[in-house]
């Protein structure tokens, strides 16, 4: 039951408990809201048949539970944080039709991928190595898994020994170990005006705040890091790039860039954390900022958005004298990478698999971004290996209206808003993976036509009316 209010049927025994899990439902499904009151217990306990006792216990197993809070001559009030919730920009209400996604950034859905993994599980349990089934030991799993690690990330332009390389699930418990290794609560980290949705929570869940900087078409300005640094009276710490298209903005940056960032952070005292989800996705580009100043940088990548959304596995470079505090920080956050996708990730390296996905990924990706950049002229922005475009809009735009027009035509696409750091002009970010081509057509098409500068003129009101 997740309803409100409850009536006698919706009350089992024992009572109380059944009492409580059904405002907890209610509060779950959005039928209570933060900063409703609830029922005295008295007139509760009168319009269930249940005893005034009853009702105070399931109000103190509410409570215990973090879901409301009992005020004295006040009464009983939801919390208005029940829950640690991330606001996340895609897609996730439900409905009836499943939209043609766009919102979410995964690689391309190409058939081979689920034969590699088919056929790689099969390879593998052939020669189950003990250490998957058996190692509790973060270091052997970096032992055996280092060398693979290593190699990938040459592929991305970083030469690191295999001795300081952490591996882990993902590049998000990377992006937090950095974090955490770099920063206490009250201290500041810079990123760009537009940066990726992770990590707002992040900097909120270890007490950091974020401090936007100013950028150009080629990307963060490093005179204006410079001076927030400066600014900051010792309190920036780091600056998070995502100079590899990865970013809202889906911009390349280009190699003079990237050199003049790497040395403002070495001249202002500031640690690189650099986020390069896509990898090796786009050949022949340029080095990464890090590589420019190991000494001073945390630099990440991983496999699930350059070959298998599933293939959750990541490696995070970190400099000798951050090495002891970035192991023990991913200890307590993570313990260890999971050896049985480490595993798979090993093997289709291995076998050459790896690098035929990536190379078909490449094809795809360069077909739809031409397909974008027609359908959409020249207001998208984007490289062309990019798993993603952004579209900025007039000023004048509502984006959530958009938004509501285009899913209302079944076509799921992600706010700008949703990246913004500092103030933001209204824009969307259009994914280009996660769709079939023809599905991705249709839906790029639905845009075009409901953009405020083509024959349909969209209205301001926010009604999302077209």
């Amino acid at each position: 039951m997740s309803h409100w209010p409850l009536t006698r049927e919706d009350i089992s025994r024992p009572a109380y408990r059944s009492l409580a899990q059904g405002i907890a439902a209610a509060i779950d499904s959005g039928s209570l809201c933060p900063g409703d009151r609830l029922p005295p217990h008295r007139d509760l306990a009168w319009r269930l048949g249940l005893s005034v006792q009853t009702v105070s216990r399931a109000y103190e197993e509410l409570i215990r539970a973090d879901l409301i809070s009992g005020e004295v001559g006040r009464g009983s009030f939801v919390k208005s944080g029940p829950r640690e919730t991330i606001e996340v920009p895609w897609f996730r209400a439900a409905t009836d039709r499943p939209p043609v996604d766009l919102s979410m950034m995964t690689p391309v859905r190409l058939p081979r991928i689920a034969e590699a993994w088919r056929v790689s599980m099969q390879r593998i349990a052939d020669r189950l190595p003990d250490s998957v089934i058996h190692s509790f030991r973060p270091h052997q799993t970096m032992s055996l898994y280092g060398g693979m690690a290593a190699g990938w990330l040459a592929r991305c332009g970083m030469v690191v020994p295999a001795q300081r390389i952490l591996i882990t699930n993902g590049c998000t418990p990377a992006q937090m170990v950095a974090l955490m290794s770099v920063a206490q609560p009250g201290d500041e980290i810079a990123t760009e005006s537009s940066t990726c949705h992770t990590l707002k929570p992040a900097l909120r869940h270890l007490y950091l705040r974020m401090r936007g900087i100013a950028g150009d078409e080629r990307g963060m300005r490093p005179d204006a890091l410079a001076a927030a640094a400066r600014a900051s009276g010792g309190k920036l710490r780091a600056v998070f790039l995502l100079p590899s298209g990865a970013g809202p903005f889906a911009r390349m940056i280009d190699r003079e860039r990237r050199e003049e960032l790497a040395a403002t952070a070495v001249e202002q005292g500031l640690v690189i954390i650099e986020s390069d989800v896509l990898g090796p996705i786009a050949p022949r580009r340029p080095p990464p900022v890090s590589s420019f100043a190991p000494e001073r940088s945390l630099y990440f990548t991983g496999l699930s958005k350059c070959l298998s959304p599933g293939l959750r596995l990541g490696f995070l470079a970190m400099p000798e004298y951050l090495a002891e505090r970035v192991l023990n920080r991913h200890l307590s956050l993570s313990w260890m990478a999971t050896p049985m996708i480490a595993e798979i990730a090993a093997d289709w390296i291995e076998t050459g698999v790896a690098d035929e996905l990536l190379a078909a990924q490449r094809v795809e990706l360069a077909s739809r971004n031409r397909l974008a950049q027609r359908l959409l002229g020249g207001r998208s922005m984007g490289f062309p290996h990019g798993l993603h475009r952004w579209l900025p809009l007039p000023p004048s735009t509502d984006e959530h209206g958009l938004i509501r027009a285009a899913l209302a035509q079944d076509v799921a696409l992600a706010p700008g808003s949703g990246f913004a750091v500092t103030d933001y002009a209204p824009a969307l970010r259009i994914c280009l993976g996660g769709a079939n081509s023809r599905d991705l057509e249709h839906a790029l098409n639905v845009i075009s036509a409901l953009l405020p500068d083509s024959n349909r003129f969209f209205s301001n009101t926010g009604s999302g009316e077209v």
